[in-house]
């Protein structure tokens, strides 16, 4: 923990709270006239500058305080990657109330849940969520508008206290002043997925989004700047989409927002069209966008780099971006509690001279941390353990954006010793790089040993039949749990268990290799685009004490 000390002879410098409006405010005057590109529901474009964007965000501004939202107040979001979504990001935050980004994947239950949880005001939503809407507007009694994000309500019936975007801002003049407050003041609420129990809320600062986005344009960082078109696939309600909405406008990028249409075809139309030659994203995104420009042999013209998150990405997929479109993939992981980037993978002077293969195998790893940020792993007991690049441990991290505590939870009650368990287990090499090999729910046991899902899943995907992979832990009559592959077989491919099976064999020890495999037409996908694990577990769980009298999964490779 901090000492705080106060010294005896404190700066002279000026004191300037870090505060979102001021990010809109820099690019409206260094960048006035850079272009925020939204794609819509019907498949239009709309084009305008951050000129624009801070005009109607100030617009807007006005019309809240007009309703009555206050310092601290929340305001919920339900929608896409949009010009008007980017606008509410700038004018609740900037006017002191709390932006509260909702995930529309979620079922009912939990959205009524959260929207009740964090105590929205009001609520902003696109028109495709409108049957969501109506369907909780009866749950959320103390939502005191519903308001709708286009220029009518034509067709929308049977939402309460309904009001239309554009009629809330047309009255409204752009002469709103944005407030100056306390830069540790709340500006925005994120729920965490909730895959186990309810969701819970992690509600981010002024400085610790500043900071993030600070930190997250550096060159070993995203490396961003001006002269980018920025496409952030990765939802704006995902942890406000990996901070891109804030670090574009903090460089002036070229912002371009895809809405809805997030598969391959329609992906690639709008790099192509725009120009964008950064993005980020799921793996599952980049897997669909891959599929679609190998299958229709085209190309990339401008798209250069993409950081990869939110579950690991399969080295597969890393060489293919690679090698066959000349696209650099950046691996990075980070949380809903880390703001969300804690660890970036770039590689570092003194690996130049490494072979290309080394260089390879390193980018693999989740990375290392940005200034701000730091790491250790620790064992069952909370014992430190050294960064030797084998040893692995429960990932603890902290720094000015990780969470303290979750959304009214009493301050420290989400950390120990002022270190917060992210839940992952990991290895850290000598130069910092850590190394995801699972998720702690994820560790398969088997006869005492511990055995990584991840490693398994990269060899399968790296099958050329295999489109996507899944490993888990299930019950073994001797071995307590043993791995069990679900697969999905890419189009037109008749792979079989035992070639599977015969492709890990000099890959990892003969006792990972998994007992069995079972082809599936899909895998289960959560919210934001990760893989259910825990439901294939549930599904499969005894599997392999049902295939016994098949002689399969008797005993472990050795």
């Amino acid at each position: 923990m901090y000492q705080h000390v106060h010294s005896p002879l404190p700066g002279q410098m000026m004191r300037r709270p870090l505060l979102i409006s001021s990010i809109l405010r820099h690019a409206d005057r260094h960048f006035g006239d850079r272009e925020i590109v939204s794609r819509q529901d019907d498949g239009s474009l709309h084009r305008y500058t951050y000129r624009d964007c801070h005009s109607r965000s100030r617009k807007l501004a006005g019309a809240l305080a007009a309703m009555d939202v206050r310092m601290g107040d929340r305001v919920g979001t339900l929608a896409w990657n949009g010009h008007r979504h980017l606008e509410l990001y700038y004018a609740v935050s900037g006017s002191g109330a709390v932006i509260h980004t909702i995930n529309p994947r979620l079922h009912a239950e939990q959205l009524a849940f959260i929207i009740n949880d964090a105590g929205d005001q009001h609520l902003f939503f696109e028109r495709s969520f409108a049957p969501l809407v109506k369907s909780i507007a009866p749950r959320c009694p103390n939502v005191k508008s519903f308001i709708l994000l286009d220029r009518d309500a034509a067709g929308i019936e049977g939402i309460p206290r309904l009001v239309c975007y554009e009629d809330l801002i047309a009255a409204r003049d752009d002469d709103y002043t944005w407030p100056v407050f306390d830069e540790d003041a709340a500006s925005g609420l994120c729920y965490t997925s909730g895959t186990t129990g309810n969701p819970k809320g992690v509600l981010y600062s002024h400085r610790s989004t500043m900071l993030h986005s600070y930190a997250s344009v550096a060159p070993d960082m995203l490396n961003l700047s001006a002269r980018d078109c920025v496409m952030p696939v990765v939802p704006m309600f995902h942890v406000n989409a990996w901070g891109l909405p804030y670090s574009a406008a903090l460089v002036g990028a070229k912002l371009v927002l895809p809405g809805p249409a997030l598969d391959g075809a329609s992906l690639h139309e709008l790099f192509e069209r725009e120009g964008v030659t950064f993005s980020a994203g799921v793996p599952t995104i980049w897997l669909g966008l891959l599929n679609h420009v190998r299958g229709n042999g085209l190309r990339f013209s401008t798209f250069a780099r993409t950081v990869i998150g939110g579950s690991a990405c399969p080295p597969a997929l890393m060489d293919a971006f690679r090698d066959d479109y000349g696209v650099q993939v950046i691996h990075a992981f980070g949380m809903t509690e880390i703001s969300p980037i804690a660890t970036v993978c770039t590689l570092q002077a003194h690996h130049a001279a490494l072979p290309p293969a080394e260089q390879r195998l390193l980018l693999q790893a989740q990375g290392r941390v940005p200034f701000g940020v730091d790491m250790k792993i620790v064992d069952d007991d909370g014992a430190e353990l050294p960064w030797d690049g084998q040893t692995f441990g429960h990932l603890m991290v902290r720094g000015p954006w990780v969470v303290d505590a979750y959304f009214q939870q009493p301050p420290g009650s989400a950390v120990v010793d002022g270190w917060f368990p992210t839940g992952d287990v990991s290895t850290i090499s000598a130069d910092g790089y850590m190394r995801i090999t699972d998720r702690s729910k994820d560790l398969i046991k088997s006869g005492g040993e511990w055995i990584g899902s991840i490693d398994l899943e990269n060899i399968a995907m790296a099958h050329a039949s295999v489109l996507q992979a899944a490993c888990v832990a299930v019950a073994h009559p001797k071995w307590e749990e043993r791995p069990l592959l679900v697969v999905v077989r890419k189009p037109g491919c008749a792979l079989e268990r035992d070639a599977l099976l015969a492709h890990f064999e000099g890959k990892v020890a003969r006792w990972w290799i998994p007992d069995d495999v079972v082809f599936v037409d899909s895998l289960p996908m959560g919210p934001t685009g990760k893989v259910q694990k825990n439901r294939i577990r549930e599904r499969y769980r005894d599997h392999l004490i049902k295939t016994t009298s098949e002689n399969r999964g008797q005993t472990p490779r050795v």
